[in-house]
């Protein structure tokens, strides 16, 4: 991949949409966009191999900005994703680099949100819709969503829409779309069911594959042996030696999460499970809680944790080997980003050694095994998290906005900005990070007090000591 042309400047892309990627902080390419770009920028179809976080969107959406008609109202690009998360993060990157056009309008079409805003939204027209496959057809089946102006179509972690069993879904909305259109395929890893789904309705697609490692020290790698009934005690051993204030540990099963979580919690620890039976709204409740910093822990399956960038993650911990070594490096991809380094901690029995095996292959490299033994706990017990999170009934539904809560908690409720931290207000709920140590004060104050001269009911979501 050396010898890539890095600028963005080389690109064929107009001086204002030059300008705002420079705006943004887009100064050089990374190896997925200095690829995919020239030939996405041509017109033709392409299959690009690419982890989360290496800055695939800005490789389709700069493709399909390309391609747009602002002053046609109508639906000219699409883009399917596997979870809502991945959904909002997409659209809230086209809708920066789309800034340097004049209004180019993109709306998100998902699962688990009110059909009736949708319609309207619909209605009022849209050049560019983010969704998942699921909430697309249900559009396309009633009619409200016409793609007869459609002309490029990128599915983004298709790896991730197969796994959660969205094929069928996938290949009829292809179908659906014009003949003549662009189709740009993005995904972490490269299973069988790709060049099924490749074979089905893309032309001659051009193959890109950017080396899925991580730079050499970016993240530190240890690798633990243990029997498998030692193994969720060994996780509470890594979590009271290295004290990250963040982790995500990811197990093979949903049955291994929940376990692991009950172990966690009733060692003191705050943790929280994230698994596909969940509900749309506990998913929210959990990542909120999570991304706010009021749980140290996330216990997830592979397919969960699908499409989430959470900044600022200081461990990642594999309580099971992957029997599949790209998805390793794609775990522990998600920590380390930026200037951080990272921190992968791994377990492994003697019969995960193949897998094992597998991994050092891919990484060119042979892993770093230490003795559960030198594992020392701090006296001072599990490491709490720094926030708690308040539940308030009402959302957007109610116009509640950010500004209002923290007004109410600043204001009448007395408390300091900097006690309070990321507040997420979603269609029927809002939730708020505040400092722990005043947590059950500040639930008692915002419910007895007002927010937007209304009294809420307001519950703590956290066990707060």
């Amino acid at each position: 991949m050396t010898g890539l042309a890095t600028d963005f400047a080389t690109l064929p892309l107009s001086p204002q949409a030059l300008a705002n990627l420079t705006q943004l902080g887009y100064l050089q390419m990374t190896p997925i966009q200095a690829a995919s770009l020239p030939v996405a920028l041509l017109g033709k179809d392409l299959i690009a191999q690419a982890k989360t976080g290496s800055g695939k969107t800005a490789a389709f959406a700069l493709a399909l900005l390309a391609n747009l008609n602002p002053r046609r109202f109508a639906v000219q690009a699409m883009v399917l994703c596997p979870t809502r998360e991945l959904a909002d993060q997409v659209t809230t990157e086209i809708r920066r680099l789309a800034r340097a056009e004049e209004n180019i309008k993109v709306i998100t079409l998902c699962g688990g949100v009110a059909l009736r805003g949708q319609l309207a939204s619909l209605e009022h027209g849209a050049h560019i819709v983010v969704g998942t496959p699921g909430r697309i057809m249900d559009h396309l089946d009633r009619g409200s969503l016409n793609l007869e102006a459609l002309n490029t179509l990128v599915l983004d972690e298709a790896d991730r829409m197969l796994d959660m069993g969205f094929f069928e879904d996938i290949v009829k909305v292809a179908r659906l779309c014009p003949k003549e259109r662009q189709t740009l395929l993005f995904s972490a890893t490269y299973p069988e069911g790709i060049q099924k789904l490749a074979a089905q309705f893309m032309k001659s697609p051009q193959q890109i594959t950017v080396q899925a490692q991580h730079e050499e020290g970016k993240i530190v790698q240890r690798w633990y042996q243990v029997k498998n009934t030692e193994r969720l005690h060994a996780v509470s051993l890594l979590l009271n030696h290295f004290r990250p204030q963040s982790s995500l540990a990811f197990c093979n099963t949903k049955q291994q999460c929940r376990d692991l979580v009950q172990v966690l919690q009733a060692q003191g620890f705050s943790a929280l499970a994230l698994f596909g039976e969940l509900e749309q709204r506990e998913r929210d409740q959990v990542l909120v809680q999570f991304a706010n910093r009021s749980c140290s822990v996330l216990v997830a399956t592979d397919v969960a944790a699908r499409g989430l960038d959470i900044a600022d993650l200081e461990a990642v911990i594999n309580v099971d080997v992957t029997p599949d070594s790209e998805v390793h490096i794609h775990r522990i991809g998600r920590t380390g980003r930026g200037e951080a380094q990272g921190l992968a901690l791994n377990l492994a029995s003697m019969d995960e050694m193949g897998s094992v095996g597998k991994i050092e292959q891919l990484q060119g490299r042979e892993s770093e095994w230490h003795p559960l033994a030198e594992l020392t706990a701090d006296a001072a017990g599990p490491l709490q998290p720094p926030m708690a999170t308040l539940q308030i009934v009402g959302g957007r539904k109610e116009k509640i906005r950010a500004g209002d809560v923290l007004g109410a908690l600043t204001g009448e409720a007395g408390f300091t900005r900097d006690q309070v931290g990321k507040i997420n207000v979603n269609e029927f709920s809002t939730y708020v990070a505040v400092d722990r140590r005043i947590a059950r004060e500040a639930a008692h104050k915002l419910s007895t007090g007002r927010v937007k001269g209304k009294t809420v009911k307001v519950r703590l979501l956290d066990d707060v000591a």
